[in-house]
């Protein structure tokens, strides 16, 4: 289970394998995790990605899915659906305790087939959200 901190990754481009459905493929953040799985997470489009849990989310920095990725899976499907769950700690006068998941589809394609990262390409974080909130969406002081 991972703990808020660390910094974000930089962007990198990569060329795009013809897709049936649009999306961005490029990759917002990377990051390794315990088991050495190089987990993109790609702006996506509104139904996976970064474009998809920033805004329907509130996660707004790669640092936050980040840390929870650099640990081992909390759940794994054995279908490449792996699931890893952070934990955001704001201290200070007004202390808060947030957890969150970090979805991922360690796979070439969507499970139903829509989406194909390209041949040696993972599709990577598909969604992320904060447990026990209103509309899953956290808190901004997360952002910060």
């Amino acid at each position: 289970m991972g703990h808020l901190s660390g910094t974000a990754s930089t962007a990198e481009a990569a060329p795009s394998p013809a897709q049936p459905h649009p999306w961005d493929h490029r990759v917002k953040c990377n990051e390794t995790d315990a088991d050495g799985r190089r987990i993109p997470t790609r702006y996506g489009n509104s139904e996976f990605g970064w474009n998809h849990f920033t805004h329907r989310h509130n996660i707004k920095k790669c640092r936050i899915v980040n840390e929870a990725l650099s640990g081992n899976p909390d759940r794994d499907d054995n279908h490449g659906r792996l699931e890893y769950f952070g934990d955001a700690i704001r201290a200070g006068p007004n202390p808060a305790h947030v957890k969150y998941v970090v979805i991922v589809q360690y796979s070439r394609k969507t499970k139903d087939g829509k989406y194909d990262a390209g041949r040696g390409k993972k599709i990577g974080v598909i969604n992320a959200f904060c447990r026990n909130q209103p509309n899953n969406k956290c808190p901004a002081w997360m952002n910060q």
